[in-house]
C-alpha cells in the first residue's frame, strides 16, 4: 500500500507485513485495499454507528476480498465479540488482513488481547499500542481486565 495513501487512513497503523488496522475508510480507501494485496477486511464496527459505510461489504465482494463484520458495541464489548475475533485472526492470519472500526480503539484493543491470549505476548507489551492510539475509558479498562483474568493474567 502507497504510504502516502496509508496514511490518509484515520488512526492507521501497520502492524506487520501482513496487518494493517485503521479507523473507518472511505469507499475510496477501501477500493485501494485490493490492488495493494489485501485479502481480507474485518470491520468491528456496528451498523448503527454513524461512520458505518453501507456499501462496504458489498464493495469488498466486489473488489474479490472477503468480508467479515464482527460488530462490537462501544458500551458493551463482550467477551463472545472478542473470542469470534480470535478465531477470525486465527482462521486468515497468514493471509493479508486490514482490520477496523471507527477510530481503531476497539481494533487495538482486540489485538492486543489477541497477542496475549493467542501469541503469548506479555500484557504491558501487548497494550504499548493501543495506548499509541488512545488511553481506554473505564468501560473498555474493565473489559481488558476481564479478558485478561479470562486468560489468567493482569495487566501489572
Amino acid at each position: 500500500m502507497d504510504t502516502a495513501f496509508a496514511e490518509e487512513l484515520p488512526c492507521y497503523r501497520r502492524l506487520s507485513d501482513r496487518l494493517v488496522t485503521a479507523g473507518q475508510p472511505t469507499a475510496r480507501q477501501i477500493a485501494a485495499l485490493a490492488p495493494a494485496g489485501f485479502d481480507v477486511v474485518i470491520n468491528l464496527l456496528p451498523e448503527r454507528n454513524r461512520l458505518f459505510l453501507r456499501e462496504e461489504k458489498e464493495l469488498v465482494h466486489t473488489l474479490g476480498m472477503q468480508y467479515i463484520p464482527i460488530p462490537v458495541v462501544w458500551a458493551k464489548p463482550t467477551l463472545n465479540d472478542l473470542e469470534r475475533f480470535f478465531d477470525c485472526l486465527d482462521e486468515y492470519r497468514p493471509r493479508q488482513l486490514f482490520i477496523h472500526c471507527a477510530e481503531n480503539k476497539r481494533v487495538s484493543v482486540f489485538v492486543a488481547l489477541y497477542r496475549i491470549h493467542r501469541l503469548g505476548w506479555q500484557p504491558a507489551r501487548a497494550l504499548r499500542e493501543v495506548h499509541r492510539i488512545w488511553q481506554p475509558n473505564t468501560a473498555w479498562m474493565k473489559f481488558i481486565e476481564r479478558a485478561l483474568q479470562d486468560a489468567g493474567l493482569a495487566t501489572r
